[in-house]
């Protein structure tokens, strides 16, 4: 990875995003590996991780991942989704975090001399030209593996440096062989016509085996 030594580092996660992108390429993330490999680049001031909660479920699916996270290392940024039906009738969940993961870029910016940030959106486009007229060098974290592509080309262009998810996937993968299981990111995201992040009903209770985040760190 191209990281100065000694520099301040922050990890800006968009978590359904990043889901999106590891599901594609087959394999689960492993958020303890993640932290470690990162902080081992310089000096981590700080790991942000962004998700939309449903809140009118008595069990959130994602919710045992949030508390790990937020036990172990990482600033959890959450929100509740709103609810709404389109024109087919279908049941939607808008579950969007782009504003709260930009105010928290800028906000960051005096503190930190690398932004890296794990989203394909090409809304960041903008961002990261932002923080780079600061000063700052910036990561962007996805695929161009998939097919279709998980990041936007605008966006990939902009960045300093452009980390492709599966050249890290050794170092971050979970492994198989962890005997507990708990759902994975559960925002299975489509995109409407104004880029905000879209959930079928149906997605909402997806899980799969992830892992055993009960542990500490």
């Amino acid at each position: 990875m191209n990281f100065y030594p000694n520099e301040r580092i922050a990890l800006f996660i968009d978590g359904s995003n990043l889901y999106a992108a590891a599901r594609a390429l087959g394999f689960d993330i492993d958020y303890k590996k993640l932290l470690k490999i990162f902080s081992a680049e310089g000096y981590m001031v700080r790991a942000f991780y962004y998700t939309a909660l449903v809140e009118d479920q008595e069990y959130s699916p994602i919710r045992p991942l949030v508390d790990w996270l937020d036990y172990n290392g990482y600033t959890m940024v959450t929100k509740p989704t709103k609810e709404f039906t389109d024109t087919a009738g279908r049941r939607k969940i808008k579950g969007n975090m782009d504003i709260e993961l930009a105010v928290d870029v800028m906000e960051m910016t005096p503190h930190i001399d690398h932004v890296v940030i794990f989203s394909g959106d090409g809304d960041f486009r903008r961002l990261v030209e932002w923080s780079q007229s600061k000063g700052k060098r910036v990561t962007v974290v996805s695929t161009v593996k998939s097919k279709p592509p998980m990041i936007a080309d605008e966006l990939r262009r902009q960045a300093d440096v452009f980390l492709e998810l599966s050249d890290l996937r050794p170092q971050i993968e979970r492994q198989g062989g962890q005997s507990q299981s708990m759902p994975v990111h559960p925002l299975e995201q489509d995109e409407d016509d104004d880029g905000d992040d879209l959930v079928d009903d149906g997605d909402i209770i997806s899980v799969a085996d992830h892992g055993d985040y009960r542990e500490s760190a």
